[in-house]
């Protein structure tokens, strides 16, 4: 069973997820699970931190989709950070490059949002 992780933050652009070890098929109903306890209002943003994730297989893929589910139920939106070069890879072979804002790091994926009214930005801003 892998290790996963989460430390969830609040800022005023929304929440941020943490993630430290892997996300895998044994971790991924770990972050599914917290996707519905999360305040995320309308017009934020959604920031996922991979800076300490390690391994993501297809479950992780899909766990990252519902965390995007989500964020648009919410009529919110979603950026990943710090996505590691070898995942970033697998990202774009899997077309989620288009599906994903993605920013060098949570702080600056932060300063890029900008607040909605009640609508998500567009994927693949940033």
């Amino acid at each position: 069973m892998s290790h996963l992780a989460i430390h969830t933050r609040s800022t005023a652009a929304g929440p941020v997820m943490e993630l430290t070890g892997g996300l895998d098929y044994d971790s991924c109903t770990q972050l599914r699970g917290l996707l519905p306890d999360l305040n995320l209002q309308a017009g934020q943003q959604l920031v996922i931190d991979l800076t300490g994730i390690t391994f993501c297989d297809s479950s992780g893929i899909t766990a990252l989709i519902a965390a995007r589910n989500h964020a648009d139920a919410a009529r919110a939106g979603i950026a990943l950070a710090a996505v590691p070069h070898s995942i970033s890879r697998i990202f774009s072979l899997v077309g989620l490059d288009q599906v994903f804002a993605t920013h060098p790091t949570a702080q600056a994926a932060e300063a890029a949002w900008t607040p909605q009214s009640g609508s998500a930005p567009p994927a693949g801003a940033g």
